[in-house]
């Protein structure tokens, strides 16, 4: 199994995702389980495409994490 990061984001009307290893690869859903279902599907249908045109599957470099910044 291969795990790409997915950076998450939400707007005023839905829900979004891309993949940062995976330039193209995006989704968006109405609420948050959505977008993960879709982000999934996205991303083996980007996957499957780029193995049928002969392309290479960039392999996972991102990595995601939080970042602390002291209260003022």
């Amino acid at each position: 199994m291969t795990c790409y990061a997915v950076v998450f984001e939400r707007s005023a009307r839905n829900f979004a995702a891309y993949v940062p290893d995976l330039p193209g690869c995006v989704a968006t859903g109405a609420t948050r389980a959505d977008v993960e279902r879709n982000i999934k599907e996205a991303m083996a249908f980007h996957i499957d495409g780029l193995r049928l045109e002969h392309q290479p599957v960039p392999p996972p470099s991102s990595w995601t994490g939080l970042v602390e910044l002291p209260t003022s």
